[in-house]
């Protein structure tokens, strides 16, 4: 992703004491935006616009490669870095770890470290200042604000309590990171478009704005619903006193990653749903991983842990 940016917004209160005991509140840091990355995510959304004027002009085939690479390219986020690295759901062996780091440079939303530290740091402190998206903050902070100012200290401050040696101690998380510019921009841009060019014809430049851009622009606000969207709305059959909710449309667009409501409530289960592959095209993958034999050791929540905690602490939509 483009690099991870977070502040809080500017507040100044006081307490209504007498004057000569009044005491100021702690102050929050002001916006410090990247002006880099506000013209960069404009201009990329703007380009995603133009590359919709080109779908009627395009061979057939590059709407499904278009298709194809956006999957592939979640599954880089969603079976990689989520639930691999990030949360530890299951373990890899070195082929699909490999597949899984060019798959996951292929959907440019930083290095595996980066965005593994990043996603804990927001299960560890949800809904706080340490929260990188911090959806109380509001739908735009939450979905993208949080990439156009610099991060909140909290995050920084808290993160150093986290336990991140088994990230640094992955030998091909360690290797993405040191080649990371020069794969992104092989795996984000040159191979989409080179594909469409070279195998049916395609334009170079209807390839590039519809295989690269379009589809860069659609996953990285499909990843992003997933801390707005399914922080603000929708159902909460697990656990009613948090934010994070059950969102099928953002399940759908996300490849799996919309019943968050439950992950948030059970995060170490490989497949963040009790519901398995229904709206999980991520945990078909696993399944069909895990049968290949390159997926093992997979935690899932027993159905009894899950029926007892919706009784518990549910709001009753199941």
């Amino acid at each position: 992703m483009a690099p991870r940016n977070a502040a809080e917004e500017p507040s100044l209160r006081s307490v209504d004491l007498p004057e000569a005991h009044a005491v100021p509140l702690v102050t929050r840091p002001p916006h410090n935006i990247v002006w880099r990355n506000v013209i960069l995510m404009s201009a990329l959304h703007l380009g995603g616009l133009y590359a919709l004027t080109l779908i009627p002009k395009s061979h057939p085939m590059t709407w499904i490669w278009v298709l194809f690479y956006y999957v592939f390219s979640a599954l880089g986020i969603t079976a990689g870095a989520h639930r691999l690295w990030a949360h530890k759901s299951y373990k890899a062996r070195a082929p699909l770890r490999g597949l899984l780091a060019f798959m996951n440079a292929a959907a440019l939303q930083n290095d595996i470290l980066d965005w593994s530290r990043d996603h804990r740091v927001h299960h560890k402190y949800s809904e706080t200042d340490a929260d990188p998206h911090n959806a109380k903050r509001g739908f735009f902070f939450a979905h993208v604000g949080w990439l156009l100012v610099r991060k909140h200290p909290d995050v920084m401050e808290k993160g150093k309590g986290l336990d991140f040696s088994d990230l640094y101690a992955d030998q091909i998380v360690m290797l993405q990171r040191r080649f990371y510019r020069p794969l992104s921009l092989i795996m984000c841009f040159a191979v989409p478009s080179a594909v469409p060019w070279c195998f049916w014809g395609e334009s170079l430049w209807n390839s590039y704005f519809l295989a690269a851009i379009l589809r860069y622009c659609v996953l990285l606000n499909a990843t992003w619903s997933v801390n707005s969207f399914a922080h603000l709305w929708g159902t909460r059959p697990y656990d009613k006193r948090i934010n994070p909710a059950e969102n099928l449309s953002v399940a759908l667009s996300a490849v799996g990653e919309g019943f968050h409501n439950y992950h948030h409530t059970f995060p170490s289960d490989y497949a963040t749903s009790e519901y398995g592959w229904y709206l999980n095209i991520t945990t078909v993958f696993l399944n069909c991983m895990y049968y290949l034999g390159q997926a093992y050791d997979m935690k899932k929540t027993p159905a009894r842990v899950v029926d007892m905690r919706k009784q518990r602490t549910g709001d009753g939509s199941f």
